[in-house]
């Protein structure tokens, strides 16, 4: 009896030693792996068991035991969420498990700058590691997202609204296209969509009209008289005669060479402002919220016609002799001094 006393409390002592080794590791900051960080990707489903396996291959936590404990004490063993996790630097196995419950993924941003096409925002993807840029056009194909609101789009050319998105590394495609499209509807909500209707645009031709503004002035602020001057024109049968759609036009065949001619001004293509009364077929770009703003709500001035200061803003006009002045004054007599004649 005594002997089994005594193995009792060895066994118990021991015990006691090793659950002090693991209450101690749990706080233990702890890298096992070599580098400046380390991914962990976490699929659905995945038990709490071959969490803390996939932790201790990757050199995150000391050994599953710990990681056992470090959930158990956390009350995290049923929040623990899936994704890729990046470990940077060593940590300890409780702050590795409060990181699994918060679902506190790696994210990266993504930049989609405001009048891009698709083939450019597909360049932008290409250049951030996500995927191929034939990937993101195959998916910004597929119009189902808006085809109740624009049931003739032939894709998502102007439906992927700009901004930046945080993206795990793995994203696809067709993932980050939704998010974009899901982000465009927002913007574009209702109350938007009921103004452009008040002025008898359907959603086609008032994402349309807002891809032509964001293409034609890089200022906010004039947004909404380069839209007037396009309401104008087509409130009165007048031709946008609109050297963006042009160039689009040119680029979606390859042929613009990054400077516009009088001859390309002749060419034969639907979204050739020149050649072709009212708006092109669709958008040519992906409008920001100031170019849907401006679209819809248009100011309320009497301007035909603007051109360039050469500085990024414009000078607008009401006549063609206005306009007729100011292309003299910006454009002839401003190139001849800048020529130095």
């Amino acid at each position: 009896m005594r002997r089994l006393i005594i193995l009792f409390v060895l066994a118990a002592g021991i015990a006691a030693a090793v659950a002090g080794v693991y209450y101690a590791r749990v706080d233990e900051k702890f890298q096992g792996y070599q580098g400046v960080d380390q991914f962990v990707e976490i699929a659905p489903g995945t038990s709490s068991h071959a969490i803390g396996r996939a932790l201790v291959e990757s050199g995150v936590v000391r050994d599953e035991w710990t990681f056992r404990l470090a959930v158990f004490l956390t009350g995290t063993e049923r929040q623990l969420k899936a994704g890729e996790y990046r470990f940077a630097g060593a940590v300890s196995a409780k702050d590795v498990a409060r990181k699994l419950a918060r679902g506190d993924i790696f994210l990266r941003p993504i930049t989609f700058p405001e009048g891009l096409t698709l083939k450019e925002m597909a360049r932008v993807y290409e250049s951030r590691g996500l995927g191929s840029a034939d990937a993101f056009l195959k998916a910004a194909a597929n119009t189902s997202a808006i085809h109740d609101l624009d049931p003739a789009a032939k894709d998502l050319e102007g439906y992927l609204f700009p901004e930046t998105y945080n993206v795990p590394r793995k994203m696809d495609a067709a993932q980050l296209v939704a998010q974009m499209v899901g982000r465009f509807l927002a913007v574009f909500d209702d109350a938007m969509r009921q103004e452009a209707t008040a002025r008898g645009l359907t959603f086609h031709d008032a994402v349309t009209l807002a891809s032509i503004v964001e293409k034609e002035s890089a200022s906010p602020d004039e947004r909404p008289m380069v839209a007037a001057v396009y309401s104008n024109r087509l409130r009165i049968g007048m031709g946008l005669q609109c050297d963006p759609t042009v160039i689009y036009a040119l680029e979606k065949v390859g042929r613009y060479t990054g400077d516009l001619t009088k001859k390309d001004l002749q060419f034969d293509s639907p979204y050739n402002t020149y050649r072709h009364a009212g708006l092109p077929p669709g958008p040519i770009a992906a409008p920001g919220r100031p170019s849907l703003q401006a679209a819809v709500h248009p100011a309320e001035v009497d301007y035909l016609y603007f051109v360039s200061r050469n500085d990024g803003t414009h000078v607008f006009a009401t006549t063609l002799a206005e306009h007729n002045k100011n292309v003299k004054q910006w454009q002839v007599e401003f190139f001849k001094k800048s020529n130095g004649k």
